[in-house]
C-alpha cells in the first residue's frame, strides 16, 4: 500500500494529549480518554481484539437502559472509562421513529448530518442534549483554527465524557461537520486525537473531504490492527477513493483481523469479477488450510462476489478455481 502523503503520527505514537493541552484555558481533563490507536484494541487495553471484531461503528440496536445514570454536563467522571466492546463506537439505540429512514445497523458515515443530529439529540438526557447543542453553535460559529487549537476541537476531545461511551463517535462526527472540517483540520484532528476521535474522522469524511486529499488517514488507519478503526476505515471514502491494490489489500486486512466484511462498503461493486482480488483470496485460503486453521466464511462470501463461477476453497482440502480455467 502507498506511503501516506501527509505524515499524521505514527500509529504507536503516545498522542493522548493535543499539543498545548496542558496550557490551554478551560481545557476539559482528558483523564481516561482512549489511547491512541496503533497497536492494538485502543481504550487502553480494556477490551482485545478479538472483543472488539464487528464493532464498526453501525448504529445499533441497543436500548438506553442505564443511560439515565450517565454523568452529566458537569461531571468529572469520564464515561470512556465505562466503554463496553460490545456497543461500537456509533449511535445505540432503535432507530427513531421519526426519522424512518435510519435504520439499525446504517453506519454512522451513510447518515446525513440532519438526521444522525434528530436521531442523536432524540436519545440524549437533557444535560448531554444542551452541551451538544453548545458544541454545535461554537463549531458553526467559529469554524477555523483560532490558537494552538480550535474550540470545537476541545469539544470533540470531550465528547466522551458529555454524552457517554454510546453516542460519543455521533457527537463527533456532528461537531466536524458542523465546523465543516476541512481536509487539512480532519488531519489534525486526526494526527492528534485519540482512538476514539480517530475513528469518528474517518466517519465523517465522505460528507467533509470531496477528493482524496485525507487518504494518508485511511492508509494510516489500515496499517493498524485495532478492528474498529478497520471498519471505520473501509467505509465509503475508502471505497470512492482507494486505488485497486490498496482497495484488495484493505479486504484482505478485514478478513485477517476478523473485521466482518458487511464493514467494508460496496463490497459488491469494488469486488465483482476482480480476478486478482479472486487470486489473493485464493492464496490466502490456502495458506490458511496449509497451517490446519479454519478458512474464513467471509472469504467464500467475497470470493463469490469477485467470479460467480468459482468454488471456494475447501477448509482442509486444495484450493477452489477461483475463477481460473484448470
Amino acid at each position: 500500500m502507498s506511503q501516506p502523503r501527509t505524515n499524521p503520527a505514527p500509529p504507536g505514537a503516545a498522542t493522548e494529549n493535543r499539543t498545548g493541552a496542558e496550557t490551554r484555558t478551560g481545557a476539559e481533563s482528558r483523564t481516561g480518554e482512549e489511547s491512541p490507536a496503533g497497536t492494538g484494541a485502543d481504550a487502553g487495553g480494556r477490551a482485545d481484539l478479538e472483543a472488539l471484531a464487528g464493532s464498526d461503528g453501525r448504529m445499533g440496536a441497543e436500548s438506553r437502559a442505564g443511560s439515565a445514570g450517565r454523568a452529566d454536563a458537569g461531571s468529572g467522571a469520564d464515561a470512556e472509562d465505562r466503554d463496553r466492546a460490545e456497543h461500537g463506537p456509533g449511535v445505540e439505540g432503535h432507530a427513531d421513529a421519526a426519522n424512518p429512514s435510519i435504520a439499525p445497523g446504517t453506519p454512522l458515515a451513510l447518515v446525513p448530518p440532519p438526521a444522525l443530529r434528530a436521531h442523536l439529540t432524540a436519545r440524549l438526557d437533557p444535560a448531554p442534549r444542551a452541551w451538544l447543542h453548545r458544541a454545535l453553535h461554537e463549531a458553526a460559529a467559529h469554524p477555523g483554527t483560532h490558537g494552538p487549537i480550535s474550540v470545537w476541537e476541545l469539544r470533540i476531545a470531550e465528547a466522551g465524557r458529555r454524552c457517554g461511551s454510546e453516542y460519543a463517535d455521533a457527537a463527533r462526527v456532528l461537531i466536524l461537520h458542523a465546523a465543516r472540517a476541512d481536509a487539512d483540520a480532519v488531519t489534525r484532528v486526526y494526527s492528534q486525537g485519540t482512538a476514539a476521535e480517530r475513528r469518528a474522522v474517518l466517519h465523517a469524511l465522505p460528507h467533509l473531504v470531496p477528493g482524496p486529499d485525507a487518504l494518508p488517514l485511511v492508509e494510516d488507519a489500515l496499517r493498524t490492527n485495532d478492528t474498529r478503526l478497520l471498519s471505520a476505515a473501509v467505509g465509503p471514502y475508502a471505497a470512492r477513493h482507494l486505488d485497486p491494490h490498496q482497495w484488495r489489500h484493505a479486504v484482505l486486512k478485514c478478513l485477517f483481523t476478523g473485521v466482518p466484511v458487511d464493514a467494508v462498503a460496496e463490497l459488491d461493486r469494488r469486488a465483482h469479477r476482480d480476478a486478482e482480488l479472486a487470486r489473493m483470496l485464493g492464496d490466502y485460503a490456502a495458506e490458511r488450510a496449509a497451517a490446519g486453521r479454519p478458512v474464513p466464511e467471509d472469504l467464500h462470501r467475497v470470493l463469490t462476489l469477485t467470479d460467480p463461477t468459482a468454488t471456494p476453497p475447501a477448509p482442509d482440502g486444495p484450493r477452489g478455481t477461483d475463477g481460473k480455467e484448470s
